[in-house]
C-alpha cells in the first residue's frame, strides 16, 4: 500500500508540473480576453473534459501503443525524459514552452471563436510532454491499481485546471506576473528531478538488458 501511494504521489506530482495549469492563466486570458465571463467557463469546461480523456486513453493503451510501433518501455523513458526536461528548463526561464506549443499556435488561438479544443486542450492541457509522461508512468505500474492512480492524477490535475482557469482573472491579479513565474519555476526544478529520473531510470534498465543478454 506504502509503494502504491507513493507512486501516486509522483503521478499527481509529475502531471499536475507538465501540465502547468498556473503558467497557462496568461495565455488564456490572452486568448479569451474578449469573451463574457460564461462563455469562458464553458470552454474551460471542455477543454478539461477534453485533455482528461485524451491523457487517460494514453494512460491505459500506452503499452499497446508501444507494442504496435515495437517501441521498448525504457526508450521512451529516456525519449519522455528529455522532453520533461526540455519542458522543465523553460519553465526554470519562466518561458512558454515550446515543446507543448508555439507561439504560431498560441497567437492562432487569439483570433479563434473558440479555444477549447485547439489549442487548449490540445496541445496545451494535453501536450506531447503530458502524453509521454502519462505513458512512461503507465508503463512503470506493476498493476491495474497503478495505472488507476494514473489515471486519477490526470483527473485531479484535469480538475484543477478548470478551477484555476474560471478563477483566472482574479488568480492573474493576485499572483501578478511575477508571482507566477516565481511558481512556475519552483515546478520547474521539480520536474526537472522527474525527468533526470525518467531518463536514469530508462538507461539503468537498457544497461542490465545489455548485461543479461
Amino acid at each position: 500500500m506504502s509503494e502504491l501511494l507513493g507512486f501516486a504521489v509522483v503521478s499527481f506530482s509529475a502531471v499536475f508540473f507538465v501540465i502547468d495549469p498556473l503558467g497557462l492563466l496568461p495565455i488564456y486570458l490572452a486568448m479569451t480576453v474578449d469573451d463574457p465571463p460564461e462563455k469562458r467557463r464553458k470552454m474551460a469546461a471542455r477543454a478539461t473534459i477534453v485533455a482528461f480523456v485524451l491523457l487517460a486513453s494514453f494512460t491505459v493503451f500506452g503499452t499497446l501503443i508501444f507494442r504496435l510501433f515495437g517501441i521498448t518501455l525504457e526508450a521512451f523513458k529516456i525519449a519522455g525524459g528529455l522532453l520533461l526536461l526540455f519542458t522543465a528548463l523553460d519553465m526554470l526561464q519562466a518561458r512558454p514552452s515550446r515543446t507543448r506549443s508555439s507561439p504560431e499556435e498560441t497567437s492562432e488561438g487569439t483570433s479563434k471563436e473558440d479555444v477549447a479544443i485547439v489549442p487548449l486542450a490540445m496541445p496545451l492541457l494535453a501536450g506531447p510532454g503530458a502524453i509521454a509522461t502519462v505513458m512512461v508512468l503507465a508503463g512503470r505500474g506493476t498493476s491495474w491499481l497503478h495505472t488507476a492512480a494514473v489515471v486519477a492524477a490526470v483527473a485531479l490535475t484535469c480538475g484543477i485546471a478548470y478551477l484555476l482557469l474560471r478563477a483566472a482573472g482574479p488568480l492573474n491579479k493576485l499572483f501578478g506576473q511575477t508571482g507566477i513565474a516565481v511558481l512556475e519555476r519552483i515546478m520547474g526544478l521539480l520536474l526537472a528531478a522527474i525527468a533526470i529520473q525518467f531518463i536514469a531510470d530508462g538507461i539503468v534498465a537498457i544497461i542490465k538488458g545489455a548485461e543479461q543478454a
